[in-house]
């Protein structure tokens, strides 16, 4: 009895003075207090991928976006549909568009090339004039100041067009694929001051407090269309509280879309209306609101970061 409470007695100084510890520095609010809502809340963003790519795509996003089925959108400025896309968003400030990064083309019918004007041997440039086929080429070839010139340039494009931006993300992961090209990421970020899509996975390489999500979520390839929205709700449904962003990738299987991504079945036409029927499926609407899941935009998301 006597060894028990001289440990006892040995152990209050060392106690005390984690209390002292956690009382100076109290554990960080989660980005859902610091948004006001409660610590065990699951918010959800529920963001359209590619607006700009086609006008199937457009059609499928606008209609996704004025009805609320997505929360928020990223546009692919050195598409051939980004005109159509800024003449919308002219007419609604409101909606929750960002920049969907991209530094290569990866449709073998559909091309881009880039927005600023590349020097004929760009190492962002393949030998037709586009931007790269895969995000591989880009991790291998690409040079930062080549990076940095193409990626300022697409949201320069976006805000001369009078787009409102509230953050920017990636196209296919490619500026998140080497050290180099990710600390291009979060310069981005800083110079236009916006969020930018990263999760805990990059919280490490981050400044603190500039990671607002907990996960990306995504449907995987393989998946058969009649287990489509199963697998978004086994997806969904176990996750704890937190902070997640649900990629959605919408279009029509119209003529315009099966010719784009022809030899592309996954992310293709069928895989992109299988995607607009689920959102707007009042099913998983109802699944969404049952499970508790709160549906927030970038623009109430960046409301966390550190002031």
């Amino acid at each position: 009895m006597k060894r028990l409470i001289v440990a006892l007695l040995l152990s209050l100084p060392a106690f005390a003075v984690a209390v002292q510890c956690q009382a100076q520095n109290p554990p960080a609010k989660s980005v859902a207090e610091r948004l006001g809502y409660p610590a065990n809340s699951r918010l959800l963003i529920i963001h359209a991928d590619d607006f700009g790519m086609s006008h199937s795509v457009n059609r499928a996003i606008i209609e996704a976006l004025e009805n609320r089925w997505v929360t928020s959108a990223s546009i692919l400025v050195p598409c051939p549909w980004f005109p159509e896309v800024a003449r919308w968003a002219k007419g609604h400030p409101d909606a929750d568009l960002g920049i969907h990064l991209a530094l290569n083309s990866e449709w073998t019918t559909l091309r881009w090339g880039p927005v600023s004007p590349q020097p004929r041997n760009s190492s962002l440039l393949d030998a037709d004039g586009y931007l790269p086929l895969t995000t591989e080429y880009v991790a291998s070839h690409a040079k930062i100041s080549d990076v940095e010139t193409e990626t300022h340039a697409q949201v320069d494009k976006a805000k001369a067009a009078g787009i409102i931006l509230t953050h920017l993300d990636t196209h296919m992961g490619a500026i998140v694929t080497t050290p180099d090209l990710f600390k291009a990421y979060l310069g981005l970020g800083q110079a236009y001051k916006l969020p930018l899509l990263l999760d805990d996975r990059a919280e490490a390489s981050a400044a603190p407090g500039t990671v607002l999500l907990s996960q990306l979520l995504q449907i995987n390839p393989g998946t058969p269309k009649s287990q489509w929205v199963e697998a978004y709700k086994k997806m969904l449904a176990p996750l704890p509280p937190g902070s997640y962003q649900l990629i959605v990738h919408l279009a029509y299987n119209d003529d315009e879309m099966q010719g784009a991504t022809a030899d592309h079945p996954d992310w293709g036409a069928e895989w992109r209306q299988n995607d607009l029927d689920l959102v707007r499926s009042v099913g998983f609407q109802k699944f969404l609101k049952d499970q508790g899941f709160l549906l927030i935009a970038w623009r109430d998301l960046a409301k966390a970061l550190p002031k």
